[in-house]
């Protein structure tokens, strides 16, 4: 199945129980990815090769200028008897989040950095300018703090976050932003 959206090649869009996947037209959606049910992507944002967004049971919430990189899996649950509120995924602007990452229920606050093959779970939370090392587990209700790097299966504080650490963050999304426009121009040139 792909998108009945031309401007998305190669991508499939998929609404479910009456909820249609909402993509600023400046995202770029790589080939390979699927998008399903009550998501909303924002401006500037880039999804990569080959991930899954599925907010089928409840809401995926990307704010802008935020990467997913490749083969990511995103997911949230729905509100429940004991859990009104339920597992909302809720990342803000300027986020990196790695190669292969699986990222549920969570919330990661703007310019938050999750690191390759990481794993952030149910009610989770990520501070601003917050690093969850490659590889690391960040269990539920777990609450990193601003500018701090956590690490480990299950994760755990090591430090605060040096200036030097930020701004390298802060880099790896403007390259991110930037290289998303030449792939955007790739695939149309290749796909189009």
């Amino acid at each position: 199945m792909t998108s009945r959206n031309p401007e998305r090649p190669g991508v499939n869009i998929i609404p479910i129980h009456g909820k249609t996947p909402k993509i600023h037209d400046t995202a770029f959606i790589a080939p390979g990815c699927t998008i399903i049910g009550d998501v909303e992507i924002g401006a500037g944002s880039s999804i990569w090769y080959n991930c899954v967004l599925r907010a089928d049971v409840f809401t995926i919430r990307i704010g802008e200028r935020t990467n997913v990189q490749d083969g990511s899996v995103l997911h949230c649950d729905p509100p429940r008897p004991g859990d009104p509120d339920g597992c909302p995924l809720v990342i803000g602007d300027d986020v990196l989040i790695g190669h292969m990452a699986m990222v549920h229920g969570c919330t990661i606050h703007d310019r938050g950095f999750v690191g390759l093959g990481a794993i952030v779970m149910n009610k989770a939370v990520i501070g601003s300018d917050a690093m969850l090392a490659a590889g690391a587990m960040l269990t539920e209700r777990k609450v990193m703090g601003e500018r701090e790097l956590w690490a480990g299966r299950p994760a755990v504080k090591l430090r605060d976050l040096p200036e030097p650490a930020i701004a390298g963050m802060r880099i790896g999304v403007a390259h991110y932003a930037e290289n998303a426009k030449h792939h955007a121009k790739a695939v149309a040139a290749a796909l189009g």
